[in-house]
């Protein structure tokens, strides 16, 4: 005896759609489209005398320095490294400034 399988169940289907033209000239402007105001700062950590790389966000103690809990910091765009420990200079001034642009009215 084979058991059949049936397409045809209790449960709704979820309707699979397709993108128009017009929804990817849509997407494509949008990707397009520069920041409104600036790019946010990317987050660096010394590694060395006179050596920095680029690390992967902002500790939670340099968003702290700069005067930013972590919902701003996310509404922003701003990356966040929970896993970072300690404060570099340079990342809290920029994230000061960065603040400070981007609370400027239109």
């Amino acid at each position: 005896m084979v058991a059949r399988l049936s397409n045809e169940s209790n449960e709704p289907r979820k309707q699979m759609t397709t993108w128009h033209k017009r929804d990817w000239k849509q997407f494509y402007e949008l990707a397009r489209r520069p920041w409104q105001r600036h790019r946010p700062p990317r987050p660096i950590y010394p590694t060395g005398l006179n050596r920095v790389l680029p690390a992967a966000g902002f500790s939670l103690s340099e968003l702290d320095d700069a005067g930013l809990d972590l919902d701003l910091a996310e509404s922003l765009g701003l990356p966040v490294d929970a896993g970072r420990i300690g404060a570099y200079g340079p990342n809290v001034t920029t994230l000061r400034d960065f603040v400070r642009s981007s609370r400027q009215p239109l």
